[in-house]
């Protein structure tokens, strides 16, 4: 009998080279240079700064391979994603065991090949020491002090040091702030919750002017109403904005594969509608999801979100490219 060949997209889903949503596999330089994709997928399998659980070093293999891909229809938006939005995967930065400082290296290295060429990098950590150097390289081509922050988390991040650790996974906000990187002032957070940080760390942020949202605000004002307020603090006197996402942000009820979980946080819609309006209102120049760990995960729970959250920005730059073009949405799931 005759070998049956397996439906190519049906195929595409467990079979073959696990890149992020099965898109091509383009690592060079010169090959980014030449294909000038709009989107490239960048992993920066680092974790040592964490201060708690580590393991997030394999979240990007877990969402290029574990991910469960659903297709690319975005049913709210009406669109296939990859017919208007050219995405590869441009691999990893290369993070040497046990240095701090080389993988950092490397990791803003590799974004700003990517950002140079005016592709927007999509970062895959890896504990949250990694935005330093990511969104550092994106504002070295995006425009130092020109690129506004949109940042969920769980926690501020905006550590002095942690146990005399500067590039901890809780400090890197105040290093972008310090450098002149990002304007205070247009650094927006939203999700934190709990019992970190203390006052004198709250003092530091008023001073520069920075914006928070607890989950109290979310709660209280929902979340619609808090990201109009977050979106337009982040593009006052701005050029750009990058989107960092902890996924501790979300209830370790529903996330639980993350080093540092917090009860009491965002659930998945909540935090899917707002990476999109992120998307379709900022002038997003480049993004993370970090602090998925996949060794305390469940069925994959956390690594799916955060594959999704993902996926919710690459359609709103999708559908911001078709009304550029003068498209409109196809609708074909929606009831009359």
């Amino acid at each position: 009998m005759a070998e049956v060949e397996p439906d190519d997209d049906e195929a595409r889903r467990y079979e073959g080279l696990a890149t992020f949503a099965h898109r091509p596999w383009v690592t060079s330089g010169g090959e980014l240079a030449a294909r000038r994709p709009d989107v490239a997928i960048v992993g920066a399998p680092f974790d040592i700064s964490t201060t708690f659980r580590p393991g997030a070093r394999f979240g990007p293999r877990a969402l290029r391979a574990a991910a469960h891909h659903p297709g690319s229809y975005h049913l709210d938006l009406g669109i296939e994603i990859f017919d208007w939005l050219d995405v590869v995967d441009a691999g990893d930065a290369h993070c040497p065991h046990g240095s701090t400082e080389r993988s950092h290296d490397n990791i803003r290295s590799t974004v700003a090949t990517v950002a140079a060429h005016g592709i927007v990098p999509v970062v895959i950590g890896g504990d949250h020491s990694i935005t330093w150097p990511a969104a550092t390289a994106v504002a070295e081509s995006a425009g130092w002090g020109r690129v506004g922050v949109v940042h969920f988390d769980a926690h501020a991040d905006t550590a002095d040091d942690i146990d005399g650790n500067l590039a901890s996974h809780g400090t890197p906000m105040r290093r972008l702030i310090e450098s002149g990187a990002v304007r205070g002032r247009n650094f927006v957070q939203i999700g934190l919750r709990g019992y970190w940080p203390p006052p004198d760390v709250f003092a530091w942020m008023r001073e520069r002017q920075m914006t928070w949202h607890l989950m109290h605000d979310v709660w209280e004002r929902g979340i619609a109403a808090v990201m109009r307020d977050a979106v337009d603090r982040a593009v006052d006197g701005c050029d750009a904005v990058y989107l960092s996402v902890d996924i501790d942000v979300l209830d370790p009820g529903v996330a639980p594969g993350t080093g540092t979980p917090e009860p009491g946080g965002m659930g998945t819609a909540e935090l899917l509608r707002a990476v999109r309006q992120v998307g379709l209102e900022a002038p997003l120049v480049g993004m993370d999801v970090v602090e998925v760990s996949p060794p305390y995960d469940h069925a994959e729970t956390t690594v799916n979100s955060a594959h999704r959250v993902i996926l919710e920005c690459l359609a709103a730059l999708a559908h911001r490219k078709r009304v550029a073009a003068g498209g409109e949405p196809d609708l074909p799931g929606r009831a009359p």
